[in-house]
This record gives structure tokens, sequence and C-alpha cells, in this order.
């Protein structure tokens, strides 16, 4: 169930449902549009119907609206794979947590693309994503040491599918008349058990 974020503005002096959505969206089309750096927190607000003090009260920064889903992401990413079943092994519960993470995606592809192509135009934004990802490693690698996985193992594995993730997204951000991000993602997992597979069978052949 999604709640509604509800802010008040004295100003207005009415109440303004979704006001962190609406801002949001407002920052990804002006970042699209006019570049990130060129793009100022008065003008999201503006195109928001808002207020920067509303701004404030959601992000801390203008970086923020681009990374705020972050902890979130890796709260489902630790969630799925300690749900997944007492069997699997260290890599289908990562498999899990990809799927887990490709299905959010996949529920707005557009805004995805959007922000992917303002991260990826500037340096700054592209090194936070880069600490959002080894978070998301971080989370995976710590849920699998719930599970009893020791490391090395949990590190490898984690870190293992955080680069099929990235993988995978790269792909899809680059078709996007092309196949889903899951059918992508399972794509890349099998490839991954192909090359490890034949890896395991040279080095248990003779000479």
């Amino acid at each position: 169930m999604t709640v509604t974020a509800i802010a008040y503005h004295r100003a207005m002096g009415r109440w303004e449902p979704n006001a962190r959505g609406r801002l949001a969206q407002a920052a990804i089309r002006l970042y699209a549009e006019q570049g990130f750096e060129r793009t100022t927190v008065a003008q999201i607000a503006r195109q928001a119907g808002l207020t920067e003090r509303t701004f404030f009260r959601h992000f801390a920064d203008k970086r923020e609206v681009l990374f705020y889903g972050t902890d979130l992401a890796r709260e489902l990413l630790a969630r799925a794979v300690a749900e997944a079943p007492a069997s699997a092994g260290p890599m289908d519960a990562v498999a899990a947590a990809l799927h887990a993470a490709a299905a959010v995606f996949q529920e707005n592809p557009e805004r995805v693309r959007l922000r992917d192509a303002v991260v990826s135009a500037n340096a700054e934004l592209r090194e936070r994503e880069l600490i959002k990802l080894a978070a998301f490693a971080s989370a995976i690698a710590g849920a699998l040491r719930e599970r009893g996985v020791p490391e090395p193992a949990a590190g490898l594995a984690a870190e293992t599918g955080v680069a099929v993730l990235k993988t995978a997204f790269t792909r899809w951000i680059g078709e996007p008349d092309g196949p889903d991000l899951d059918h992508i993602l399972r794509e890349c997992l099998r490839d991954l058990s192909g090359m490890l597979a034949d890896r395991l069978a040279d080095q248990g052949s003779p000479g």
C-alpha cells in the first residue's frame, strides 16, 4: 500500500497531496531538459507548484532527488535475500534480490531512463551512483551473512550480483524497445552460470 505524502503550505492555505512525487517529477524533467547543473531548487519548486521551503522539507539538496530511494532499495534487496528459501544457495538468494530490484525499475521505465541519462551526464552524480551500488552490495552481503554464509563467499556473491545487475541494467537502458529488465537479468545470470560451469570443467579436465 502506498502512503500519500501530504504537505501543508501556509502561503497557499491548503493541503498539497504527494508533494515529494511532484517535486521529484518536476526535477527529473528539468534536469533532462536543461541539465542538472543549470537547474535550481527554485525552478524545481516553481515547476511543481510548490515552495522552496517545501522542497527542503523533502530533500536535502537537488542531488537527493535522484538518490532518495537508496535506503528503501537497500532494504528491499536485504529483505529479498532474507526471504529466499532456506534451501537456496548464496547466488540463488542474490538472484531473488536482483529480480525484486528489477521489478521496481520496471514499474516506471521512462522515469528510470530519464534519471539514468541525467546521472550519466554528470561526473559527480556518476560517483554518487557508484557509492549507491557499493551500498547495495553491502546490504546483500550483510543479509547473506545473516543466512549463515561466511566470508569471503558472502562478499563475493554480493559483488557479483551487483555487477550482474549493472550489466543487465545498462543493456536494458540501451534497448528501450528490447526485452524487459527481468528477462535480461535472467539471461545475464544464465551466462554467468555457464561461464562458471565452463571454468570448473576446465579445472577438472586432465592435463
